[in-house]
C-alpha cells in the first residue's frame, strides 16, 4: 500500500500494463501501417488476473472487415488497432490509425475492465482516432465515420 501524500509515477498509478513486447507490437504497426495499402487491424484483450494489454490469442492480422467482425467475440469487450486506407475525393490517399473498441451489449460483466483502459491504450498506440462499436453492423460504414 502506498501511504497518503506519496507522489506516484504515470506507471505506478495505473492498474493496466503494456509489456516490452505490445509496446514493439504497436509500434511497429504503427508505422507498418503508414505505408499499407489495404487494411490492416489486429485484436487487442486484457488479461483478468494481471490486467496486461496484449494481443489476443490469434495475433493474426486481419486483411478485410469480414474476417475481423467474424473474429470478434459476441459476449466480450475488445480493442481493434485498425489501419484503413481510402482515397478521399481529391484523390490524395487517407491511411488514419483508429482504436475500435469494441464493446457488445451482452459484455457487461468486461466493460467497466476495458472502459477504465481505453484512454491509456489509446495513448499508447498512438492513434488519430476512437470508434465505439456494439453492433457488426457499426462497421458497415467504417469509411464514412473516419472522414
Amino acid at each position: 500500500m502506498v501511504p497518503l501524500g506519496t507522489l506516484l509515477t504515470p506507471q505506478q498509478s495505473s492498474l493496466y500494463g503494456f509489456s516490452s513486447e505490445t509496446l514493439s507490437d504497436l509500434r511497429k504497426f504503427r508505422f507498418a501501417s503508414g505505408r499499407a495499402t489495404k487494411m490492416q487491424a489486429i485484436i487487442y484483450t486484457i488479461d483478468k488476473e494481471s490486467y496486461d494489454i496484449r494481443k489476443d490469442d490469434e495475433a493474426t492480422v486481419y486483411e478485410s472487415i469480414e474476417e475481423l467482425v467474424e473474429d470478434l467475440p459476441d459476449n466480450s469487450p475488445r480493442y481493434v488497432l485498425l489501419s484503413y486506407p481510402f482515397k478521399l475525393p481529391d484523390g490524395r490517399l487517407k491511411n488514419p490509425l483508429v482504436l475500435i473498441y469494441w464493446r457488445p451489449p451482452t459484455s457487461l460483466a468486461n466493460q467497466m475492465l476495458y472502459a477504465g483502459a481505453v484512454e491509456q491504450f489509446r495513448e499508447k498506440a498512438g492513434v488519430s482516432k476512437l470508434l465505439e462499436f456494439q453492433e457488426e453492423e457499426d462497421f458497415e460504414d467504417i469509411e464514412d465515420q473516419l472522414q
